[in-house]
């Protein structure tokens, strides 16, 4: 869901970049996961703000520069159980990766591996006998259909794109 850049401050504060759809989402969720060289280890989240300049967090236990500095390039996750359940007619992207995905036709196209930030739309990243790059939208992906683990797409097998 982010990724620590660094220090902010002298006070142990980090500055992070995120990967949701609002700057402030991941603020709103009190036990972080960061992915460091000893693997993910659980952080308590005690202060979260947006500002101009960055969005910045205060971790328990990072109280100086120096501790903060040493997470840079860490990544942050929640639990999937934290986010709760999506809006009607929403995702998480956690959801859709490894979803099988199919075609009009029927035919298998492969599995979601990852969705990428696009342009002008997400882009599900669709791996089978070769890779396949399938925007995120209405007018290509038809039904997500989470309880048969499976993705319509009106896309043919055979579309370099």
């Amino acid at each position: 869901m982010g990724r620590l850049m660094g220090a902010f401050g002298i006070q142990g504060w980090v500055k992070l970049r995120t990967f949701t759809e609002t700057p402030g989402s991941l603020g709103a969720h009190p036990t972080w996961w960061i992915r460091g060289k000893a693997g993910w280890q659980s952080a308590k989240l005690q202060e979260f703000k947006v500002r101009p300049a960055a969005i910045s967090a205060k971790l328990e236990g990072i109280d100086d520069r120096t501790a903060a500095e040493l997470l840079r390039g860490c990544d942050v996750a929640v639990t999937r159980e934290d986010l709760g359940e999506a809006a009607e007619g929403e995702f998480f992207w956690v959801d859709l990766e490894g979803l099988e995905v199919v075609n009009l036709q029927g035919e298998a196209l492969g599995r979601v591996t990852e969705l990428v930030r696009g342009g002008g739309a997400d882009v599900l990243v669709v791996k089978g006998e070769r890779e396949r790059l399938i925007p995120f939208v209405a007018h290509y992906v038809l039904k997500v259909d989470r309880e048969a683990k499976r993705i319509t797409v009106d896309w043919e097998a055979g579309y370099d794109v």
